[in-house]
């Protein structure tokens, strides 16, 4: 079947011109009228017959690419499970070590177009191979960095990107074109779970792998292996489904790329795609800001209360704090991807508009949580875990409904393109510099105050603030969103069943006399 992966390796193997003729049961535009409004999902065996995969088989693609999400955010959190170790052994302050996070999430941003372009046009299993085998070399290299060779770290963070950006960019795509409808909503809700249990399992697997090595470099020695194993699912599972099928009418051509100048003038024109980017860009700086620095803040308040040592050079930094919010981050992922799924699910059936709600009430409401967090901690730790859990809890249903938002505002051939744009956006404006910039903020404040390990936690604390003033403004972004909403799926859907012409196509045609008179025909039909 067209698609398998017999294609030459980088090759487009998803080309799908001889489909199903009109009328073949569970396939779109099978019954009734082909070009009428909304486009009929395809039932179990219509899906089998579009993708050429079982159910079983496409299930098993998504565990194989949740496991794969899960072990590369697992990489990206532990390193925050032992930053206090690393600062300790690199002799750095906290700008340094907010640069750790900055220089990965920069390489990463400035690679997702790359990969998206490609996503777009070759086969995408094989660039995932790629990418992550590259990843796991580089991750266990930079294990083995002496104290004098900072720099080199931060080399190698950046060289983890290259995995991430082959993978981020796509494993959404793949998923789109295995599932419709609800299915896919949920399909798409299992793959974003993993991102807050690999997070919160990298806190943990980086704490615990130190204290029992008795040496953080072991940390990261850990996905590495698992990246191995990763590289081999994804050779022997997953199999590429044909781009867009299950979304058209049989009788409906398939779609074909527009150029890359195209597909990025048609998302800036995307009201719904840019706001919730926008939004999204807010959940990233704040998860970012959090991810790194709240394991040290806890310690820091912890000292401050008197509950620990604080951590002096030379010696091992002992905390459980590390621990807890890994186990706090998994359980508010998964509580909250899934009740921002199903409470979207419920209201779509009286409100279209409802994803985009949903986000927006989600960060509205982290916001004052995640303050109140900061502003207890030297009151009580307890009262800051019981915050951190509820402002988690809502921040985490953004995840699953924003990946959706995109799929179905964004017609299929510039899916990957549209992740890599959001990837970067959010990552330029969120969790690239945030880090670093909540670092900065802190070593600035202690400058102008006695050097104190209160002054330490201040510093820290009153930095991180800033993390509810930018939530706030991505909640606003979301209500924005919810304006656009319905009329970018609708222009959408209309696009994928041929029933909307392509506006940019005309972009890539030139006018030429043929047979008497003015003609436009494509570019490469004349330079051939």
């Amino acid at each position: 079947m067209s698609g398998s992966d017999t294609a030459p390796f980088l090759s487009q193997a998803d080309d799908t011109d001889d489909g199903p003729a009109p009328g073949t049961p569970g396939l779109p535009g099978s019954m009734g009228n082909p070009k009428s409004g909304d486009p009929e999902v395809p039932d179990q065996e219509g899906l089998q017959r579009i993708t050429g995969l079982s159910s079983g088989r496409s299930a098993l693609i998504v565990a194989v690419l949740c496991y794969i999400n899960l072990l590369n955010y697992m990489d990206r959190f532990t390193v925050a499970g032992v930053l206090p170790d690393i600062e300790q052994f690199f002799d750095i302050g906290d700008g340094s070590s907010g640069l750790i996070q900055t220089v990965f999430i920069s390489s990463y941003m400035v690679l997702a177009p790359v990969f998206g372009y490609l996503g777009d046009r070759y086969n995408r299993k094989y660039l995932m191979c790629g990418g992550i085998a590259f990843w796991s070399l580089v991750t266990l290299g930079s294990s083995f960095i002496p104290r004098e060779q900072f720099w080199l770290l931060l080399l190698t963070r950046g060289l983890v990107g290259v995995g991430e950006a082959s993978y981020s960019t796509i494993a959404p795509t793949l998923i789109a074109d295995l599932f419709v409808a609800d299915q896919r909503s949920r399909m798409l809700s299992v793959f974003y779970f993993a991102i807050p249990v690999g997070s919160g399992l990298g806190y943990i697997a980086g704490s615990k792998v130190k204290d029992v090595a008795g040496d953080w470099h072991w940390a990261l020695r850990v996905t590495p292996g698992l990246g191995v194993l990763a590289v081999v699912l994804l050779f022997l599972v997953v199999r590429e489904p044909p781009r867009g099928a299950v979304e058209r009418h049989s009788d409906s051509p398939p779609l074909n790329p527009t150029s890359w100048w195209a597909d990025l003038r048609a998302l800036a024109r995307n009201p719904s795609f840019i706001l919730s980017s926008l939004g999204f860009t807010a959940v990233a700086f704040v998860t970012g800001s959090l991810a790194l620095w709240a394991p040290a803040f806890l310690l820091r308040s912890r000292v401050v209360l008197g509950e620990t040592p604080p951590c002096l050079p030379g010696d091992s930094c002992s905390s459980s704090d590390s621990l807890i919010f890994g186990l706090i981050t998994c359980l508010t992922g998964v509580l909250g991807v899934g009740l921002g799924v199903e409470i979207s699910r419920r209201l779509r059936r009286s409100n279209p508009r409802a994803d985009p709600l949903v986000c927006a009430a989600g960060l509205l409401g982290s916001a004052p949580f995640l303050f109140l967090s900061l502003a207890c901690a030297r009151g009580s730790i307890v009262a800051t875990y019981i915050f951190i859990f509820i402002g988690e809890t809502l921040l985490s249903m953004n995840w699953a409904i924003v990946a959706d938002i995109l799929l179905y505002v964004v017609i299929p051939t510039r899916r990957s393109t549209a992740e890599a744009f959001q990837i970067v956006l959010s990552h330029l404006l969120g969790d690239a510099g945030s880090p670093y910039l909540i670092g900065s903020i802190s070593d600035r404040l202690r400058r102008d105050w006695p050097p104190s390990f209160l002054s330490e936690f201040r510093a820290l604390q009153f930095s991180l603030m800033l993390c509810a003033f930018v939530g706030a403004l991505g909640g606003a972004a979301f209500l924005g969103t919810a304006i656009f909403i319905e009329s970018d799926r609708r222009q959408a859907q209309l696009h994928v069943q041929g029933l909307l012409p392509e506006a940019e196509s005309t972009d890539d045609r030139i006018v030429v006399p043929q047979r008497g008179r003015s003609t436009r025909v494509p570019v490469s039909s004349v330079l051939i």
